[in-house]
């Protein structure tokens, strides 16, 4: 049987080990696992929603209302925006798709950060596009700009903030990149930890309405993260109407599921979860900021529900990765992007304890 060629260059995507595997590999019982390794909300889901996706579990025979009305009419009312600017997805990841399906082919290129998220290349290399890539792994609007003189690409991939390492540029640096593009090369924002951002610094918060203007930019948002509703998959694309309209062609029917359309709708309400949540991410990212201080780790300053740490020649990011994977505790080695760094998901303070505890046995 023969495959499409572009196929021959694509890694797949590394997702997070599951608890299962864990429990399937090393023996260690389930609730002694601590999974830091996927940007999951620690606190779960809120209890409305959990209640809501109890209710819909009876109707799970009926498809899902294919328009989403009730979802897109509580997003434009939260980002002041029209129901028709925008698209669902399940799960941002498939927007991202929907765009380089409708956009790419293989004389189109894709410009995106050093590190960044890894479904930008796989997506754009499906459709045989080239990938361009900044020299710094954090993101630096002038290169950007510099980049995009030099090769025009079809899509810009900003991710702000940065997953997997957790920088982020400013709202301001953001719409330098914006404003140097012509309208033949589309621009996503990628905000699926936007949430984070701008509790953290208002200078780097970017909302939907402020992309409108611009007929070549979408912002994308998703539920997966501070909604807490990551095994769900429900995320969302806004944009001006005629690019949502043309987007609309890629997605298939009923694309999201009946209990993962209740469960946004009723997310979409709980603000004091979301506060809840925001509260205490703060509180506890700052005990491993002074973790990485107090054992001399280097660390990029997050924006996102997860920290990075970059280890020097003393440790190898694989081997600690692999003794807390025995020990119960589940992060995210970063290697494979190039990295000596472990990604670690900022959990409640008791998971936190564990993690400091198994890190410091492994630093000794």
């Amino acid at each position: 049987m023969k495959f499409n060629s572009a196929l021959e260059d694509i890694t797949l995507y590394e997702a997070g080990k599951p608890i299962e595997l864990v429990v399937r590999e090393f023996g260690i019982e389930p609730s002694k696992v601590v999974k830091l390794a996927s940007n999951e909300n620690p606190l779960g889901t809120a209890p409305e929603v959990a209640k809501t996706i109890a209710v819909h579990a009876t109707k799970a025979h009926l498809y899902p209302d294919d328009s989403m009305y009730a979802l897109k009419d509580g997003l434009a009312d939260k980002f002041n925006v029209n129901a028709n600017e925008i698209l669902i997805g399940a799960g941002s990841d498939q927007v991202l798709e929907f765009i380089s399906r409708a956009l790419l082919t293989s004389s189109d290129s894709v410009l995106m950060s050093r590190i960044t998220f890894a479904m930008y290349e796989i997506y754009a290399k499906q459709l045989g596009a080239v990938i361009h890539r900044t020299p710094s792994y954090v993101h630096k609007a002038d290169e950007f700009i510099e980049e995009y003189k030099k090769h025009k690409p079809k899509i810009i991939y900003l991710c702000i903030p940065n997953n997997p390492i957790g920088d982020c540029m400013t709202k301001a640096e953001a719409f330098r990149v914006i404003d140097a593009v012509d309208s033949d090369t589309l621009v996503v924002v990628d905000g699926a930890y936007m949430e984070y951002a701008s509790y953290k610094d208002k200078d780097c918060e970017i909302t939907p309405s402020d992309i409108l203007k611009y007929p070549n930019v979408i912002y994308l948002g998703t539920f997966s993260k501070a909604y807490g509703l990551g095994g769900m998959r429900v995320g969302y694309g806004i944009a001006c109407e005629a690019l949502i309209k043309e987007l609309g062609k890629m997605r298939p029917p009923f694309n999201i599921s009946s209990l993962s359309l209740a469960a946004a709708i009723t997310a979409l309400k709980q603000d004091e979860f979301i506060e809840q949540s925001l509260v205490l991410h703060t509180e506890q990212i700052a005990r491993y900021e002074e973790f990485a201080k107090e054992n001399n780790i280097e660390f990029i300053p997050s924006y996102t529900n997860f920290i990075t740490y970059l280890l020097d020649d003393k440790f190898n990011s694989t081997v600690i990765a692999d003794n807390l994977l025995r020990k119960g505790v589940i992060i995210r080695n970063l290697a494979s992007y190039g990295l000596n760094a472990i990604r670690i998901t900022i959990g409640t303070g008791a998971q936190n304890d564990i993690f400091f505890e198994r890190l410091s046995e492994e630093l000794k």
